[in-house]
């Protein structure tokens, strides 16, 4: 099997999990505190173009339809988008959802105002080629919003990355497994992520650890990695 298929199998098999805990942040405190660290960082403007890549379950999606701005979201699990699809529907939001590799976009150049990723270039065969695309359709003057975690060296066994949900432990060995075999687990991060956005022209800033801003509420449990959000301008 093809690692992108084995990274979407693996995608498919956590989706209604993976939707049921991003439905608490949406409908707890989390939901506000992630709301004031997007809306610092996005371009002036209104009704803004997003690209939601790897939305998942529709996380920012549904944040930043709520705000007003017209969102596409790419993933490439079909079930991801249609728990997506369910979560955008029932929370009367609005967004338009494709299957689509988050390395290989079937968008013209410089479209969005605004590329936004939560907890995907960890996961990714080719972060690099993914970091290019999502230049590609940016337009002048957009923004590129990156939040992720260093999880290279870290094994999803052990009490510090156990926190992930419901996951039974066949399916941290595979996420153990399909880590292993990525490129971007070799990097030190998120250095190796903004010295390579530097030399494709962005400006960047940073912040290393947002966990302790966004992960406010009390009913949900997250890891102990650092969260930390990349802001890159075109």
């Amino acid at each position: 099997m093809k690692i992108s298929e084995r990274i979407e199998k693996y995608w498919d098999t956590r989706s209604a999990d993976f939707s049921r805990v991003r439905r608490m942040e949406i409908e707890g405190a989390d939901f506000a505190a992630w709301n004031e660290i997007i809306k610092k960082h996005l371009p002036a403007g209104k009704n803004l173009k997003v690209l939601d890549v790897g939305t998942g379950a529709g996380f920012f999606a549904v944040l930043l339809s709520k705000l007003g701005h017209e969102v596409t979201g790419v993933d490439m699990s079909s079930k991801m988008l249609n728990e997506a699809r369910k979560n955008i529907s029932d929370l009367n939001c609005r967004a338009d959802f494709f299957k689509m590799n988050a390395q290989e976009l079937s968008f013209d150049p410089e479209i969005f105002d605004v590329v936004i990723s939560r907890n995907l270039t960890w996961t990714l065969p080719d972060a690099m080629e993914a970091y290019k695309e999502w230049y590609r359709v940016l337009k002048r003057g957009g923004v590129l919003m990156n939040f992720d975690s260093d999880y290279g060296n870290k094994n999803f066994l052990n009490n510090e990355t156990c926190a992930k949900g419901e996951v039974e432990d066949e399916m941290l060995v595979e996420c153990n497994e399909i880590k292993n075999s990525l490129r971007i687990s070799t990097h030190n991060r998120p250095r190796w992520d903004i010295e390579l956005l530097e030399t494709l022209g962005l400006q960047v800033t940073f912040d290393s650890d947002i966990a302790p801003l966004v992960h406010k509420d009390k009913k949900l449990e997250y890891d102990s990695v650092p969260l930390f959000g990349i802001y890159a301008t075109k």
